[in-house]
């Protein structure tokens, strides 16, 4: 069964005024809701100055009421950059609100400036991601948790608060494979970027799946992937209508280094869309998430399909299509 996920969009420019968006979020947000959305996403970064970025989980937060049945997370969450128990404390919270409907997505991150300002170090972003999902589980139990590591230490502490489920979904973001290996190992599903092509991604999900058989584990209910997509009425006007808002948003992620290139070396962006992107009419759209189940086995789809800059009509437009599509295909 083919699952579709909203990707919220929650990075404006500098002159937007981000006050007024908040109804226009809501709005996709209740559509893609009425269309048969599985998921709600949005991604997580700090310092993003002069680009304006809501935090993530307070807007996640807000967006319960509209969300329905809908699981929701941030896509990613950057562990490192966070302290553990904190954390625990504040998804735990919110999973309550939401009736158990969390599902945290977790990263590495990647940028210099965010472990800089957070007081920690990139080089200790791998030990700390890995300490801090072992004291989340811990925690999330509702036992007390004794754990003495290098950068966490509980003396057989409990929370203020549990998950309903005494548990929360991680599912780890990655782009190489010692990212790929951690999530088989440390997570219940793996999220692929939208930074790749299918045949970037043949061999990671090959990987994925062995990794996870090496450790005993069963092959997770989700293989999800996150993409740039864009439904519109005719095939001939899809770029027209969103491309240039795509490529301010990629322009930023290329000078970040978030593609893996050599910071300030930013690929061309007309090749880097080219089989990365699924941007069409809904016929097209159609072949490509087939083409993505046939050559990859993903089954939920995360899908960004707001950019500032396009009209809020073609965003529900777009969003409701996606929802037919998904429903067709079944």
């Amino acid at each position: 069964m083919v699952k579709v996920g909203l990707f919220v969009a929650n990075q404006f420019p500098a002159d937007e005024d981000v006050a007024a968006r908040l109804p226009l979020i809501i709005e996709q947000v209740r559509t893609a809701r009425d269309a048969g959305y599985a998921s709600l996403w949005m991604g997580q970064h700090y310092l993003t100055a002069p680009m304006q970025m809501i935090q993530t989980m307070p807007l996640l937060t807000r967006l319960i009421p509209q969300s329905g049945t809908m699981r929701f997370g941030p896509c990613v969450h950057l562990l490192p950059l966070h302290n553990a128990m904190q954390l625990a404390e504040e998804t735990a919270t919110i999973d309550v609100m939401s009736g158990g409907r969390l599902i945290l997505g977790a990263g590495i991150g990647y940028r210099e400036e965010e472990f800089i300002a957070s007081g920690t170090s990139q080089k200790d972003r791998v030990p700390r991601f890995n300490e801090c999902i072992t004291v989340l589980r811990g925690l999330w139990s509702g036992k007390p948790v004794t754990f003495h590591g290098q950068h966490n230490r509980l003396e057989g502490y409990t929370t203020s608060i549990t998950p309903p489920a005494r548990s929360i979904p991680i599912w780890i973001g990655g782009i190489k494979a010692p990212a790929i290996r951690r999530a088989a190992r440390l997570g219940d599903a793996w999220i692929a970027a939208n930074t790749q092509t299918v045949e970037e991604l043949r061999p990671l999900v090959r990987l994925y799946n062995d990794e996870r058989k090496a450790a005993g584990l069963a092959p997770p209910a989700d293989l999800a992937l996150l993409r740039e997509c864009y439904v519109a009425r005719h095939h001939k006007s899809a770029w027209q209508e969103c491309g240039e808002a795509i490529r301010w948003k990629f322009e930023s992620y290329f000078k970040w280094g978030m593609t893996g290139e050599e910071k300030g070396a930013p690929p061309s962006f007309e090749d880097f869309a080219k089989q990365r992107f699924i941007i069409g009419d809904a016929a097209f759209v159609r072949e490509e998430l087939a083409r993505y189940q046939e050559a990859l086995g993903v089954n939920h789809f995360i899908m960004r399909q707001q950019w500032p800059g396009v009209d809020q009509a073609k965003v529900l437009y777009a969003i409701q299509a996606l929802g037919r599509i998904a429903a067709e295909i079944g």
